[in-house]
């Protein structure tokens, strides 16, 4: 059994993840920013923590994810939120919660980033669309030169159907749609395996078993 620490425990996937982790009698802890949100978190079998990583140091969130094996962040400001929060939170956020991880001796960190980061963005793409973009490819980098056990994956659109259980997952793929909880059963894939370690995968929906997709990039000579 190991122990992960969630950051942004309180978005769609995170939930999603809580209940995989649970299943497979995994522990783990969830950071919110909300009283409420940590109940969430309780009912789902974990370990609430509320810390509003935006303006929290790395201290602080060394602190709450101690005695973890692995974090995951799942952290985004999300729609609507503007320019200057892709900033505090999918980028800042990322980079000091790696930091974080560093710091209380954790070295297994998964990012859930999005599909297609690493493309030039249109000349005249809504301002905060450029911003989410640039944010998100920005901690992957950071992330890279971290000298941490990373893994990033960048899921395509995300949608509220029913898991298939079945990717297509690969360092370039086609751009298309992903359930938000067979995102989540990636993430749990990824962290059982050490071979991801170092990998940065996009995934959207397709008809490979997400255990097989992993192993097969693998074991790729």
């Amino acid at each position: 059994m190991s122990r992960v620490a969630i950051v942004g425990a309180h978005g769609k996937v995170a939930q999603q993840l809580m209940r995989v982790l649970y299943d497979s009698g995994d522990d783990f802890v969830g950071l919110v920013r909300a009283e409420e949100h940590a109940e969430d978190v309780y009912r789902l079998g974990g370990e609430g923590v509320v810390l509003d990583i935006e303006h929290s140091d790395p201290d602080a969130i060394a602190q709450a994810i101690a005695g973890c094996d692995a974090v995951v962040f799942t952290a985004g400001a999300g729609a609507g939120s503007g320019v200057e929060r892709k900033r505090t939170v999918d980028y800042a956020g990322s980079v000091k919660s790696a930091q974080a991880a560093a710091r209380a001796g954790i070295r297994r960190f998964v990012q859930v980033s999005a599909w297609g980061v690493d493309a030039p963005v249109e000349p005249d793409a809504d301002p905060q669309w450029r911003a989410y973009v640039e944010a998100k490819r920005d901690a992957d980098a950071d992330l890279r030169s971290s000298g941490l056990d990373w893994t990033i994956l960048r899921p395509g659109r995300l949608t509220f159907d029913e898991g298939t259980g079945n990717v297509l997952l690969g360092e370039s793929v086609p751009r298309g749609d992903i359930p938000r909880e067979d995102v989540a059963r990636l993430i749990a894939a990824c962290l059982a395996d050490p071979g991801t370690i170092g990998r940065t995968w996009e995934a959207v929906s397709g008809d490979t078993p997400i255990v097989e997709a992993v192993r097969r990039l693998t074991q790729a000579p």
